[in-house]
Protein backbone atom coordinates (compact mmCIF):
# COMPACT_ATOMS: atom_id res chain seq x y z
CA UNK A 1 0.00 0.00 0.00
CA UNK A 2 1.27 3.42 -0.94
CA UNK A 3 2.31 5.95 1.84
CA UNK A 4 0.67 8.44 0.11
CA UNK A 5 -2.54 7.23 2.19
CA UNK A 6 -1.20 8.16 5.27
CA UNK A 7 0.58 10.76 4.32
CA UNK A 8 -1.29 13.73 2.85
CA UNK A 9 0.81 16.40 0.66
CA UNK A 10 1.62 19.10 2.18
CA UNK A 11 -0.03 22.61 1.62
CA UNK A 12 2.71 24.17 2.00
CA UNK A 13 6.64 23.28 1.03
CA UNK A 14 10.12 25.06 1.08
CA UNK A 15 12.13 23.33 -0.49
CA UNK A 16 16.76 24.24 -0.10
CA UNK A 17 16.07 27.35 0.11
CA UNK A 18 19.02 30.02 0.52
CA UNK A 19 19.28 34.11 0.40
CA UNK A 20 22.92 35.82 1.00
CA UNK A 21 23.60 39.41 1.36
CA UNK A 22 27.30 40.52 0.39
CA UNK A 23 29.30 37.81 1.65
CA UNK A 24 26.35 36.79 4.66
CA UNK A 25 24.46 33.74 4.31
CA UNK A 26 21.59 34.69 5.96
CA UNK A 27 18.89 31.51 4.75
CA UNK A 28 21.41 28.25 4.33
CA UNK A 29 19.63 25.14 2.33
CA UNK A 30 16.46 25.43 4.10
CA UNK A 31 13.72 23.06 3.94
CA UNK A 32 10.33 22.51 5.58
CA UNK A 33 6.75 21.96 5.15
CA UNK A 34 2.86 22.31 6.83
CA UNK A 35 0.07 20.26 6.32
CA UNK A 36 -3.46 21.38 6.63
CA UNK A 37 -4.68 22.34 10.11
CA UNK A 38 -0.68 22.11 11.38
CA UNK A 39 1.26 24.64 13.79
CA UNK A 40 4.84 24.72 12.57
CA UNK A 41 6.76 27.32 15.01
CA UNK A 42 10.52 28.53 13.94
CA UNK A 43 12.73 30.02 16.77
CA UNK A 44 16.08 30.84 16.38
CA UNK A 45 18.46 33.68 18.10
CA UNK A 46 18.46 37.46 16.72
CA UNK A 47 19.92 37.04 12.95
CA UNK A 48 19.27 33.19 12.70
CA UNK A 49 17.00 34.22 9.56
CA UNK A 50 13.77 33.96 10.57
CA UNK A 51 11.75 37.15 9.26
CA UNK A 52 13.90 36.64 5.96
CA UNK A 53 12.59 33.05 5.34
CA UNK A 54 9.18 34.53 5.82
CA UNK A 55 9.57 37.21 3.72
CA UNK A 56 10.67 34.70 1.35
CA UNK A 57 7.71 33.03 1.59
CA UNK A 58 5.61 36.00 1.33
CA UNK A 59 7.25 36.99 -2.35
CA UNK A 60 8.79 40.18 -0.50
CA UNK A 61 12.58 38.71 -0.67
CA UNK A 62 13.38 36.64 -3.92
CA UNK A 63 15.58 34.18 -2.66
CA UNK A 64 18.92 32.93 -4.25
CA UNK A 65 18.04 29.17 -4.65
CA UNK A 66 15.58 26.91 -4.11
CA UNK A 67 12.01 26.87 -4.28
CA UNK A 68 8.31 27.88 -2.26
CA UNK A 69 5.53 25.93 -3.44
CA UNK A 70 2.05 26.65 -2.01
CA UNK A 71 -1.01 23.69 -2.78
CA UNK A 72 -4.10 25.25 -3.66
CA UNK A 73 -5.99 22.37 -4.19
CA UNK A 74 -5.57 18.17 -3.85
CA UNK A 75 -4.48 16.83 -7.27
CA UNK A 76 -4.00 20.13 -9.01
CA UNK A 77 -0.60 21.79 -9.75
CA UNK A 78 0.96 23.36 -7.02
CA UNK A 79 1.62 26.91 -7.32
CA UNK A 80 4.82 28.57 -7.30
CA UNK A 81 6.46 31.59 -5.31
CA UNK A 82 7.34 34.33 -6.85
CA UNK A 83 6.06 33.05 -10.26
CA UNK A 84 2.37 33.05 -8.54
CA UNK A 85 2.56 35.72 -6.23
CA UNK A 86 -0.65 37.15 -6.38
CA UNK A 87 -2.66 33.72 -6.55
CA UNK A 88 -0.42 32.37 -3.37
CA UNK A 89 -0.80 35.73 -1.48
CA UNK A 90 -4.35 35.19 -1.88
CA UNK A 91 -4.61 32.46 0.10
CA UNK A 92 -2.48 34.01 3.13
CA UNK A 93 -3.14 35.80 5.94
CA UNK A 94 -0.41 37.85 7.14
CA UNK A 95 0.42 39.24 10.79
CA UNK A 96 4.04 40.89 10.73
CA UNK A 97 6.15 42.10 13.95
CA UNK A 98 5.08 46.00 13.84
CA UNK A 99 1.66 47.62 13.56
CA UNK A 100 0.45 48.20 10.10
CA UNK A 101 -3.07 49.56 10.74
CA UNK A 102 -4.00 52.52 9.27
CA UNK A 103 -4.40 54.90 12.16
CA UNK A 104 -7.06 57.39 10.21
CA UNK A 105 -9.35 54.37 9.91
CA UNK A 106 -11.73 52.61 12.66
CA UNK A 107 -11.46 49.20 13.20
CA UNK A 108 -14.35 48.42 10.81
CA UNK A 109 -13.08 50.68 8.41
CA UNK A 110 -9.52 48.40 8.67
CA UNK A 111 -11.13 45.66 7.99
CA UNK A 112 -12.98 46.97 4.69
CA UNK A 113 -9.98 48.96 3.39
CA UNK A 114 -7.94 45.74 3.66
CA UNK A 115 -10.47 42.86 2.02
CA UNK A 116 -10.77 45.14 -0.75
CA UNK A 117 -6.75 44.64 -1.72
CA UNK A 118 -8.23 41.44 -2.26
CA UNK A 119 -10.61 42.33 -4.92
CA UNK A 120 -13.78 41.39 -2.50
CA UNK A 121 -16.64 42.49 -2.92
CA UNK A 122 -17.91 45.56 -0.12
CA UNK A 123 -20.44 43.96 0.69
CA UNK A 124 -18.93 40.53 1.02
CA UNK A 125 -16.71 42.42 3.29
CA UNK A 126 -19.27 43.85 5.52
CA UNK A 127 -20.81 40.74 6.08
CA UNK A 128 -17.43 39.14 7.16
CA UNK A 129 -16.63 41.69 9.88
CA UNK A 130 -19.12 41.24 12.21
CA UNK A 131 -17.78 37.72 13.16
CA UNK A 132 -13.90 39.00 12.67
CA UNK A 133 -14.69 41.71 15.46
CA UNK A 134 -15.87 39.21 17.55
CA UNK A 135 -13.31 36.90 16.88
CA UNK A 136 -10.89 39.46 18.21
CA UNK A 137 -13.44 40.53 21.02
CA UNK A 138 -13.31 44.07 19.50
CA UNK A 139 -17.05 44.27 18.69
CA UNK A 140 -17.49 47.58 21.08
CA UNK A 141 -14.47 48.76 19.59
CA UNK A 142 -16.07 48.50 15.86
CA UNK A 143 -16.14 52.35 15.92
CA UNK A 144 -12.46 53.18 17.49
CA UNK A 145 -9.51 54.46 15.38
CA UNK A 146 -6.14 51.66 16.35
CA UNK A 147 -4.93 54.91 18.79
CA UNK A 148 -7.55 54.53 21.03
CA UNK A 149 -6.96 50.66 21.27
CA UNK A 150 -4.31 48.74 23.14
CA UNK A 151 -1.39 46.54 22.66
CA UNK A 152 -3.94 43.58 23.08
CA UNK A 153 -6.32 44.78 21.03
CA UNK A 154 -4.30 46.25 18.41
CA UNK A 155 -3.03 42.68 17.90
CA UNK A 156 -6.05 41.30 17.86
CA UNK A 157 -7.41 43.10 15.15
CA UNK A 158 -4.54 42.98 13.36
CA UNK A 159 -5.29 39.12 13.29
CA UNK A 160 -8.84 39.75 12.36
CA UNK A 161 -7.55 41.78 9.36
CA UNK A 162 -5.30 38.87 8.25
CA UNK A 163 -8.41 36.40 8.37
CA UNK A 164 -10.54 38.91 6.23
CA UNK A 165 -9.42 37.15 2.95
CA UNK A 166 -10.48 33.68 4.71
CA UNK A 167 -6.99 32.13 4.20
CA UNK A 168 -6.15 28.60 4.28
CA UNK A 169 -2.55 29.79 5.82
CA UNK A 170 -1.57 32.30 8.21
CA UNK A 171 2.26 33.27 8.71
CA UNK A 172 2.17 35.12 12.42
CA UNK A 173 6.08 37.07 12.64
CA UNK A 174 6.28 37.46 16.64
CA UNK A 175 2.56 38.33 16.50
CA UNK A 176 2.62 38.91 20.63
CA UNK A 177 5.87 40.53 21.18
CA UNK A 178 5.30 43.28 23.65
CA UNK A 179 1.74 42.08 24.82
CA UNK A 180 1.36 41.41 28.62
CA UNK A 181 0.42 37.60 29.87
CA UNK A 182 -3.13 38.48 29.85
CA UNK A 183 -3.16 39.61 26.34
CA UNK A 184 -1.06 37.05 25.20
CA UNK A 185 -3.07 33.97 26.19
CA UNK A 186 -6.16 35.78 24.61
CA UNK A 187 -3.71 35.98 21.35
CA UNK A 188 -3.27 32.23 22.32
CA UNK A 189 -6.57 31.39 22.74
CA UNK A 190 -7.40 32.80 19.39
CA UNK A 191 -4.97 31.03 17.78
CA UNK A 192 -6.03 27.68 18.75
CA UNK A 193 -9.45 28.12 17.77
CA UNK A 194 -8.03 28.89 14.29
CA UNK A 195 -6.24 25.25 14.11
CA UNK A 196 -9.27 23.68 15.43
CA UNK A 197 -10.71 25.36 12.57
CA UNK A 198 -8.35 23.07 10.19
CA UNK A 199 -6.06 26.64 9.43
CA UNK A 200 -2.10 26.48 8.88
CA UNK A 201 -0.02 28.67 10.76
CA UNK A 202 4.01 29.61 10.78
CA UNK A 203 4.57 31.21 13.49
CA UNK A 204 8.36 32.69 14.40
CA UNK A 205 8.80 33.33 18.26
CA UNK A 206 10.64 34.34 20.97
CA UNK A 207 8.71 32.85 23.47
CA UNK A 208 9.39 28.93 23.95
CA UNK A 209 6.35 28.73 25.95
CA UNK A 210 4.08 30.20 23.28
CA UNK A 211 5.67 27.70 20.53
CA UNK A 212 4.94 24.97 23.17
CA UNK A 213 1.42 25.80 23.72
CA UNK A 214 0.49 26.24 19.76
CA UNK A 215 2.86 24.20 17.86
CA UNK A 216 2.57 21.02 16.36
CA UNK A 217 6.12 20.73 15.47
CA UNK A 218 9.12 23.26 16.16
CA UNK A 219 12.03 23.93 13.88
CA UNK A 220 14.92 25.21 14.95
CA UNK A 221 17.03 28.14 13.02
CA UNK A 222 20.86 29.64 13.75
CA UNK A 223 22.67 30.96 10.98
CA UNK A 224 20.24 30.36 8.39
CA UNK A 225 20.72 26.78 9.08
CA UNK A 226 18.28 24.57 10.02
CA UNK A 227 19.89 22.60 12.82
CA UNK A 228 16.70 20.76 14.41
CA UNK A 229 13.01 19.86 13.67
CA UNK A 230 10.42 17.84 15.36
CA UNK A 231 7.69 17.65 17.70
CA UNK A 232 8.35 19.94 20.75
CA UNK A 233 8.62 16.69 23.41
CA UNK A 234 10.38 14.57 20.70
CA UNK A 235 13.40 17.01 20.93
CA UNK A 236 13.33 17.82 24.33
CA UNK A 237 13.66 14.31 25.22
CA UNK A 238 16.37 13.56 22.49
CA UNK A 239 18.91 16.59 23.12
CA UNK A 240 18.31 17.29 26.96
CA UNK A 241 18.37 15.23 30.16
CA UNK A 242 14.73 15.24 31.71
CA UNK A 243 15.39 16.88 35.12
CA UNK A 244 17.21 20.43 35.62
CA UNK A 245 18.15 22.08 38.95
CA UNK A 246 18.53 25.77 39.27
CA UNK A 247 20.78 26.80 42.28
CA UNK A 248 21.41 30.49 42.87
CA UNK A 249 22.37 33.30 45.55
CA UNK A 250 25.24 34.00 47.45
CA UNK A 251 27.64 31.55 46.60
CA UNK A 252 26.27 29.19 43.89
CA UNK A 253 29.17 30.04 41.50
CA UNK A 254 31.11 27.85 44.18
CA UNK A 255 29.42 24.62 42.92
CA UNK A 256 31.15 24.23 39.86
CA UNK A 257 34.77 23.24 41.85
CA UNK A 258 32.20 21.15 44.11
CA UNK A 259 31.64 17.41 44.02
CA UNK A 260 28.18 17.71 43.18
CA UNK A 261 29.11 18.64 39.70
CA UNK A 262 29.54 15.07 38.92
CA UNK A 263 26.33 14.53 40.14
CA UNK A 264 24.96 15.49 36.78
CA UNK A 265 24.71 14.86 33.74
CA UNK A 266 25.75 18.74 32.37
CA UNK A 267 26.53 21.72 34.18
CA UNK A 268 25.89 25.66 32.48
CA UNK A 269 26.40 28.56 34.55
CA UNK A 270 24.29 32.12 33.32
CA UNK A 271 24.87 34.86 35.32
CA UNK A 272 24.83 34.03 38.76
CA UNK A 273 22.59 31.01 38.28
CA UNK A 274 24.11 27.37 38.28
CA UNK A 275 22.10 24.69 35.77
CA UNK A 276 22.21 21.14 36.97
CA UNK A 277 21.15 18.79 34.15
CA UNK A 278 20.60 15.11 35.92
CA UNK A 279 18.21 11.95 34.60
CA UNK A 280 18.47 11.66 38.24
CA UNK A 281 18.31 14.96 40.95
CA UNK A 282 17.50 13.38 44.21
CA UNK A 283 21.05 12.99 44.82
CA UNK A 284 21.87 16.44 43.67
CA UNK A 285 19.02 17.52 45.43
CA UNK A 286 20.26 15.92 48.99
CA UNK A 287 23.51 17.36 47.93
CA UNK A 288 22.49 20.90 47.74
CA UNK A 289 20.92 19.82 51.50
CA UNK A 290 24.69 21.27 52.48
CA UNK A 291 23.91 24.81 51.10
CA UNK A 292 20.90 26.05 52.51
CA UNK A 293 22.12 29.96 52.16
CA UNK A 294 21.33 28.79 48.33
CA UNK A 295 17.69 28.65 46.57
CA UNK A 296 17.49 26.18 44.27
CA UNK A 297 14.66 25.29 41.62
CA UNK A 298 13.51 21.84 40.63
CA UNK A 299 12.32 21.15 37.29
CA UNK A 300 11.39 19.28 34.19
CA UNK A 301 13.30 20.15 31.24
CA UNK A 302 11.86 22.75 28.66
CA UNK A 303 11.89 24.53 25.01
CA UNK A 304 13.97 27.03 26.59
CA UNK A 305 16.76 24.56 27.70
CA UNK A 306 16.68 23.17 24.17
CA UNK A 307 17.01 26.26 22.90
CA UNK A 308 19.51 27.49 24.62
CA UNK A 309 21.66 24.01 24.14
CA UNK A 310 21.16 24.36 20.50
CA UNK A 311 22.26 28.02 19.78
CA UNK A 312 24.11 28.89 22.79
CA UNK A 313 23.88 31.49 26.09
CA UNK A 314 25.36 34.16 24.84
CA UNK A 315 23.23 37.36 23.62
CA UNK A 316 23.53 38.21 20.31
CA UNK A 317 22.99 41.72 18.91
CA UNK A 318 20.21 42.34 16.27
CA UNK A 319 22.12 42.50 12.52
Amino acid sequence: MSSNLSAPAPLFEVSHLSKRYANTTVVDDLSFEIAAGECLSVIGPNGAGKTTSIRMCLGLTVPDAGHIAYLEQPGQPALQMPRDALAIKAQLGVVSQLDTLDPDFSCAENLLVYGRYFGMKDAQIRARIPALLEFASLTHKASAKPGELSGGMKRRLSLARALVNNPRLLLLDEPTTGLDPQARHLMWERLQLLLQEGKSILLTTHFMDEAERLCSRLLVLDHGKKIAEGRPRDLINQHLEPDVVEVFGAGALALMESDLKALAARVEVSGETVFFYTTNAEPLLKGLAAYPQLRTLHRPANLEDLFLKLTGRQIREDA
